[in-house]
């Protein structure tokens, strides 16, 4: 399966995967491994390394900004050609990529941005992903108070995924449809971060919360805990296609979950370093766009990718990619979800 996903991302990317060198070593810096969805990132990487004949190495920086910027410097040493780099902060990730510049190691920016045209932007469409999670959420409760719980506040998705958000929420919250309670960041996208944070607005509000949109599937199971505790169940959204928040959405007590595969993010990200490892131009990168959307306006290569909404109306999608098991996506689900019958 890894061999035929690899086949179809490199086919789909326009990558003549034989006019890549083998041999190459790619570091990739992880700001926080702990997280479930890097797991299946890190495998789709290692299998498209391999199947090249490359060399995968890796660190995690433990939700540390300063540790990452030496975790870099050890890959560097390590022999890295190349680096795909998972930023904890957007700010405090400029002299890693100094560093890689000065040693001539081209840099992936790999789902976070990293603003610098010295660096290669893969990632997902994230406003595209908030307006799906504002889109799900509204439709389940078109009305009533909204609490919104973001990311970290060092991670530009945060405000991309905020942004996508109020594409949808503007026209109901003009009207007095929609009224925003609750709104906090969240520290290293951490689930009991979130939960404490859910916890603050839900006192500050008397319980009176109609529905959470939620930036990601680990921050809304802290959301749903709080909400629990309270015997509360409204609707919540979040991302990432958690196995847990497959299975809420199943349950009916998350409302969507936005997939973004992981394994076509982590080949994708394989093979461009690969790429530019050997030689490649950044702009010379198939369907790669120039991109100035961040914060400082700095036009850099970038692909995106195309998330999928997962409800219990679709949850086939994920079961029948194999992303998850019937069995551990159906466990208590709801008689009305067709995926479980």
């Amino acid at each position: 399966m890894r061999k035929a996903l690899l086949a179809a991302v490199v086919a789909a990317a326009g990558f003549n995967s034989a006019a890549l060198a083998d041999g190459l070593t790619i570091g990739v810096s992880w700001s926080n491994f702990q997280e479930e969805r890097w797991k299946t990132d890190e495998a789709a990487i290692k299998a498209a390394l391999e199947a090249a004949g490359n060399t995968y190495i890796s660190a995690d920086a433990q939700a540390s900004a300063a540790k990452q910027l030496t975790d870099i410097e050890a890959l560097i040493a390590q022999g890295a050609d190349a680096l795909i780099i998972l930023a904890m902060d957007k700010d405090a990730i400029g002299p890693a990529v100094d560093k890689a510049a000065a040693e001539g190691i081209p840099v992936v920016g790999y789902d976070r941005l990293i603003e610098d045209n010295r660096a290669f932007y893969l990632t997902f469409d994230n406003k595209g992903v908030g307006r799906i999670i504002a889109e799900n959420v509204v439709a389940a409760a078109p009305e009533g108070n909204f609490a919104i719980i973001k990311g970290d506040p060092g991670d530009p998705n945060a405000n991309f995924l905020r942004e996508g958000m109020e594409e949808v929420l503007a026209g109901p919250v003009a009207e007095g449809k929609i009224k925003i309670v609750g709104e906090s960041f969240t520290d290293g996208w951490q689930p009991g971060n979130a939960q404490a944070n859910m916890e603050q607005i839900l006192t500050a509000n008397n319980n009176d919360i109609d529905a959470v949109l939620a930036q990601n599937d680990g921050m809304a199971g802290g959301v749903i805990a709080a909400l629990s505790a309270q015997g509360l169940n409204v609707p919540v959204g979040g991302q990432d296609g958690d196995l847990a928040a497959l299975n809420r959405v199943a349950r009916g007590t998350q409302v969507v979950s936005v997939w973004k595969d992981s394994r076509q993010l982590g080949a994708a990200a394989a093979e461009i370093a690969s790429a530019l490892a050997s030689g490649t131009a950044m702009d010379a990168i198939p369907n790669a766009v120039k991109w100035s959307g961040g914060e400082k306006g700095v036009e850099m290569n970038a692909i995106f990718l195309e998330p999928t909404p997962i409800t219990k109306a679709n949850l086939n999608v994920v079961i029948d990619a194999g992303h998850i098991s019937k069995e551990q996506a159906c466990e208590g689900a709801a008689a009305d979800v067709a995926a479980c019958q």
